[in-house]
């Protein structure tokens, strides 16, 4: 009789564990440790991630319940305290440099040509208890942090994540971010700043982003524009030049009027000057792919709701869902008897622990007849 290992098994394979073993070394998260291991910290709270656990109760009583299969997956039941204290003292940098490895290495796989590639940057704001307070600065009376993205929309994988304070601007992480020479990067008007877009330009880079209303070209030259289309106008020009102690951007830029949906007109700028216009308008749309993205991972990942309330558990509960989105997406491209990521995530909370492969979730010939990704209880479906 053929044996399957549990789900939860078959999901763990994703983790490139000889890089989590040097990163728990380099951190030294295992010194002196008896009690509950960093490998066994992680699957438990991978595990709260996939299946939509709530609290450390909930991620212990799971755990509990499958004890027998613990065994196979080498880690260890833990007690809720012991969870807890983990997720306090050990570094949250473990699982934060475990991410950046598994999303680099996702990017290297979806990217087939450096020309097509392009990096989305947005940030969202997470909500935090008030009981946070001590390391959170408040706004408005609300606690909230910010997690700052840069997204492959082709391969819809992560990239360049960071946590900051909700008062930080979203150029300050982004400037700290590497810049990959030849990218395209698109973003919006949280990213305004003609110096750092000096840098990407310098580096061979194309930039997508709007011009604020009180920005303007001078010395424009009109183009052309297509015929019949929400594009309004195409011209070059340049910045105008800024007082000594401020930057500006020095060579030629492309300023295209556009018509959105809602009847409004914005104003996109861009270093291309020769691609289409229609080109141009269409790659700052996909920046609302990254849009999608966030409220993914918040409607289905477990970071609306935090199981701490000091800075290191929330950063290892935000990094760990992340690394538990690349589990997903990895795992489902590496099946195709269910359609969409969004009915595999489903699944996988619904049988975590059952002995089955990762391909036989569901019944291949029976998937369209029986499952309607419509009728999932997920609120939206990133395709």
């Amino acid at each position: 009789m053929r044996h399957d290992n549990s789900v939860f098994h078959g999901l763990q394979r994703q983790i490139p564990w000889c890089v989590f073993d040097r990163l728990v070394e380099k951190h030294g998260t295992d010194r002196r440790v008896r009690r509950l291991d960093t490998k066994s910290q992680f699957l438990a709270l991978l595990f709260g991630q996939l299946s939509g656990a709530a609290s450390l109760r909930e991620i212990e009583a799971g755990l509990q319940s499958h004890a027998a299969r613990l065994y196979h997956l080498g880690a260890r039941r833990p007690a809720r305290s012991t969870l807890a204290d983990a997720n306090q003292r050990r570094s949250w940098q473990v699982f934060g440099e475990l991410f950046a490895h598994m999303a680099k290495a996702a990017g290297r796989r979806t990217r087939r040509h450096l020309a097509d590639a392009t990096c989305l940057l947005d940030a969202t704001r997470l909500e935090v208890g008030s009981l946070s307070a001590g390391w959170l600065e408040a706004q408005q009376g609300r606690h909230a942090l910010k997690l700052h993205m840069a997204y492959d929309p082709a391969g819809q994988s992560p990239g360049e994540a960071s946590v900051t304070g909700q008062a930080v601007n979203d150029i300050t992480p982004a400037k700290a971010m590497p810049i990959t020479p030849g990218m395209t990067y698109v973003f919006d008007l949280g990213y305004y700043d003609f110096g750092w877009w000096t840098r990407l330009d310098a580096q061979g880079c194309r930039f997508v982003t709007r011009l604020k209303a009180n920005t303007r070209l001078d010395a424009t030259q009109p183009q052309p524009v297509p015929a019949g289309s929400n594009i309004l106008s195409d011209e070059i020009g340049l910045l105008p030049r800024q007082p000594a102690r401020r930057q500006t951007f020095p060579d030629p830029l492309r300023q295209l009027v556009i018509r959105i949906a809602t009847g409004k007109t914005i104003r996109i700028v861009t270093n291309d000057l020769d691609a289409p216009a229609q080109d141009i308008a269409d790659l700052y749309k996909t920046r609302w792919k990254i849009e999608l993205f966030f409220k993914w991972i918040k409607q289905n990942l477990k970071i609306a709701r935090f199981l701490g309330t000091s800075e290191n558990p929330i950063r290892t509960q935000i990094f760990v869902a992340l690394i538990a989105y690349l589990v997903l997406r990895a795992a489902h491209a590496a099946q195709d008897a269910v359609e969409t990521p969004l009915t595999f995530a489903r699944l996988v909370r619904l049988n975590i622990m059952q002995r089955r492969r990762l391909d036989r979730l569901i019944n291949p010939e029976n998937t369209r007849k029986h499952i309607n990704p419509n009728q999932m209880t997920f609120a939206f479906k990133l395709n």
